[in-house]
């Protein structure tokens, strides 16, 4: 038995090798991510004689190239939670934090694992790209709401309220009409500076123009709004600047959002689970691939429990002796990511209230019992994914046997 103990981090990786009975093969020493380097690590491996099994923790994007490498070169690898690890004993209370040391205790896991590990499975092109695309949408999705808030500070200086003179969804391509009202109209005195005739007029022009619906109506409720207003800034042109500049970045971040938006849900059709996927109450074409996105290949969890532990959603335990906690928060240990997803989801069953939907059945149920907001959400979060891992399993098994892709 070879343990190989990585310790991936940025441009290298320390590397250390053992065997039962605390025998050294290859003391910690670092490993550059280059092709000439990894070759030879590789070469080393194989000479070793027994069965070999490398094991590295999944954190970040680092270890995937990593991982990849050595798979592809017929090497068992497991891929293993970093908690797992850092939670492992070495029975000693001196606990070092060093590439060196991290080695050497991701090997005596391996060790001390060794049935238990599991094979690195890869995922595809497509699922690394929708995980990806998914980050990037996290991303914009941050900085389009500061995007937002910037310019409706802004508009506190130049035109408050104008942000809530309407409420039209966004456009295709991200754009709202508020905030295209603001840029024609960056101060209040560029409506009030006006007759109500002049504006209504310019106004009517203005929706045309930009594809708008016009009403009458709209055009007097907001010229009577605007005439009571309190503007701290100047009409001039560096105050146009400022507002100006607020409205491009957060149009900018705006089309980024819906270009991933919808490129996700393109790459997200390409993967099997998608039909299934997307007939489930409370999934989208925005929420759909991003759970596809953050739970990736269904089949690597060998049982719900496993799923939702990844999540995070899992109840926890607190007994000892006599003592038998009857409320005990979710470990909270799994991906941030996915939780979010989940909690959208469940948030919009709740305010939906969709008929002979199970989770929301067991979210209401659990309401009616008087348990608090987080407690039935969670508790509706760790349902959901529990029918989500039946049915996509139970879909992909079925697809498995008829022999499609």
């Amino acid at each position: 038995m070879n343990a190989v103990g990585i310790d991936v981090s940025k441009g290298k990786s320390t590397v250390t090798i053992r065997r039962p009975g605390n025998v050294v093969v290859m003391p910690p020493c670092d490993i550059p991510h280059t092709q000439s380097a990894i070759n030879n690590l590789i070469a080393q491996i194989k000479d070793l004689d027994g069965e070999t099994k490398a094991c590295m923790e999944h954190t970040g994007r680092y270890y995937e190239p990593v991982a990849s490498w050595l798979s592809d070169a017929g090497i068992f690898v497991s891929a293993v939670n970093p908690i797992l690890i850092r939670e492992f004993g070495d029975d000693s209370l001196h606990t070092p934090k060093t590439d060196k040391a991290d080695s050497k205790k991701i090997a005596r896991y391996a060790l001390d694992r060794w049935q238990n590990l599991r094979q690195y499975g890869r995922m595809d092109k497509i699922r690394s790209q929708l995980k990806t695309m998914n980050r990037q949408f996290a991303f914009f999705m941050d900085q389009k709401t500061a995007m937002k808030n910037n310019l409706i500070s802004l508009l506190d200086q130049t035109y408050p309220g104008a942000n809530d003179f309407f409420d039209s969804p966004a456009r295709p391509d991200g754009s709202q009409k508020w905030v295209d009202f603001v840029h024609t109209y960056w101060h209040v005195d560029c409506v009030r500076g006006k007759s109500l005739e002049a504006f209504t007029e310019h106004y009517r022009n203005w929706c045309r123009r930009r594809g708008y619906n016009f009403s009458a109506q709209k055009a007097e409720d907001v010229y009577r709004k605007s005439s009571d207003l309190i503007a701290v800034f100047p009409k001039d042109g560096s105050t146009k600047m400022l507002v100006w500049q607020a409205v491009a970045l957060l149009n900018a971040a705006s089309e980024t959002v819906e270009l991933l938006r919808l490129e996700m849900d393109r790459t997200a059709a390409m993967l099997p689970e998608y039909p299934v996927v997307m007939a489930m109450n409370g999934v989208g074409p925005t929420l759909g691939p991003q759970l596809m996105a953050e739970i990736g290949d269904v089949t690597r969890f060998t049982h719900r429990e496993a799923l939702t532990a990844f999540a995070g959603v899992d109840p926890g335990k607190n007994d000892s002796g006599k003592h038998i906690q009857k409320s005990v928060r979710t470990s909270k240990k799994g991906s941030p990511y996915l939780r979010r997803t989940l909690f959208l989801i469940v948030d919009g069953l709740i305010q939906r209230s969709p008929e002979n939907d199970p989770v929301y059945a067991f979210m209401d149920k659990k309401r009616a019992q008087g348990k608090p907001y987080y407690v039935y959400m969670t508790a509706g979060a760790n349902k959901f994914l529990r029918i989500y891992y039946g049915r996509v399993r139970e879909y992909l098994a079925s697809l498995s046997e008829s022999g499609e892709n």
